[in-house]
Formats: structure tokens, sequence, C-alpha cells
């Protein structure tokens, strides 16, 4: 494994997911997803750096992925069964009748853009490198 490929895409991709979840839940679904004033903004940061970096170690170590359309269709997968193992787990202590499905729906559609798109830049800059 290039441990060069792997820590410049996974810093990268983990700043587009960053970016992504900012404009995407801060901006255009924050009425869906509103804020309560006590988010810690490095933690956040640091799980999109987190999500950046295995991401970059899959393409990088296991996949060899370095062509962005490859990126962006295997990062929407992992956005998709990232989505679901959160959302079913975080819903799972509650009753099924408290559990809103739309946007439990929307989180999963959410996740896998910005999952999708975070794949493709990682995989762009492995490419370039």
């Amino acid at each position: 494994m290039n441990v060069k490929n792997f820590l410049v895409s996974g810093i990268v991709g983990g700043i587009i997911n960053f970016l992504l979840g900012w404009m995407l839940y801060g901006i255009i679904f924050k009425d869906a997803f509103p804020s309560n004033g006590n988010e810690n903004m490095l933690f956040i940061f640091l799980g999109c750096l987190t999500f950046g970096l295995l991401t970059a170690y899959i393409f990088t170590k296991w996949a060899g992925i370095s062509n962005w359309i490859t990126g962006f269709g295997a990062g929407a997968i992992i956005g998709l069964f990232m989505a679901l193992y959160m959302d079913l787990f975080a819903n799972s202590m509650k009753p099924t009748a408290d559990i809103n499905f739309q946007i439990m729906a929307l989180d999963i559609v959410i996740t896998i853009v910005m999952s999708a798109f975070t794949g493709a830049v990682i995989a762009l800059v492995n490419g370039k490198l």
C-alpha cells in the first residue's frame, strides 16, 4: 500500500465529507435536521476525517480504486451500508411508532450522496498521485 496516497487522499476525502455535510445537513436540509447548538465541530470533523481515511484505506489497500467513476460508485455503496448501520442502530431503542421513517430515508440518501462524492474525490486524488 502506498502510504502517501492513503494519507493524502484520506485527508482530502475527509475535508470534502465535512464540507458536504455542512452544506447538506447544515444548509439545505437544516429544517429536517435542526441544530441544538451543542454540536462539537471538532468531533464532527474528526468523524469525517475517519470516514475519509477508512474509504482511502479500502481504495488504496484492497480495491486499487484510482478512477473517479469507480470511486463514486464504491463510495455510494459504502455510504449505503454505513447509513443503514447508523440509522438502524440509532433507532433500535425507540418504539416503532416513534421512528420517523421519512427522516431516516432522507439521512440514508444524504449519506449515500456524500459518500459517493467523497469516494470520487479520494479515487481522483489516488489517480493523480
